[in-house]
């Protein structure tokens, strides 16, 4: 295959995963119930993680992001905002880099915002990107791990997990996170 070929495909395969959010967005339903599959996986895998997320001011649930590529990548979720326990509102999270990247592997994403300061300033975005509007703590050990004092003081910490597939370069940074306009 002819290197201009794979780089066309390369970029056809991150648009596609990086595209639109009303193009792929499931149904409210849909989203409901992959929060809660993920979030009981989460909490399977350290009883710690049920008490930090009683902590938290809301809990951003991505149950599914899938990352693509071959040189160029490109990553995609759906997920949910949730309050108290219940859902408020619906997001899709994407991203894109260049790089040494090939492969395709999924994992799941929980964004805890520990304090009302950093949930509010969330929800009042337009847009929101990691890096960019605010430092998210990714807790090291994953999420069977145990968490220490620094990371536990930050407003927003990050958990990466359930990772399957064939591209190891799992990371948060540059993520952009857009409010999905949906009435499904």
């Amino acid at each position: 295959m002819k290197v201009s070929t794979l780089i066309a495909a390369s970029t056809l395969a991150a648009l596609a995963v990086t595209a639109s959010p009303a193009t792929f967005a499931r149904s409210k339903a849909q989203l409901d119930a992959s929060a809660v599959r993920t979030l009981k996986h989460f909490y399977a895998l350290n009883p710690a993680n049920h008490e930090l997320a009683e902590k938290a001011a809301g809990m951003l649930v991505f149950g599914r992001i899938t990352k693509a590529g071959a040189g160029v990548a490109g990553e995609f979720g759906e997920g949910e905002l949730r309050v108290h326990g219940a859902p408020v509102n619906y997001y899709s999270m994407s991203s894109a880099s260049l790089g040494l990247t090939l492969g395709v592997a999924h994992h799941s994403e929980i964004l805890m915002f520990m304090t009302p300061e950093s949930l509010d300033k969330f929800i009042k975005s337009d847009g929101w990107s990691v890096g960019a509007d605010t430092a998210v703590a990714v807790v090291k050990s994953g999420s069977a791990g145990q968490y220490d004092t620094e990371t536990l003081s930050k407003p927003i910490l990050g958990f990466v997990f359930h990772e399957k597939g064939l591209i190891g370069d799992v990371s948060l940074e540059g993520a952009k996170i857009t409010k999905i306009k949906s009435d499904n």
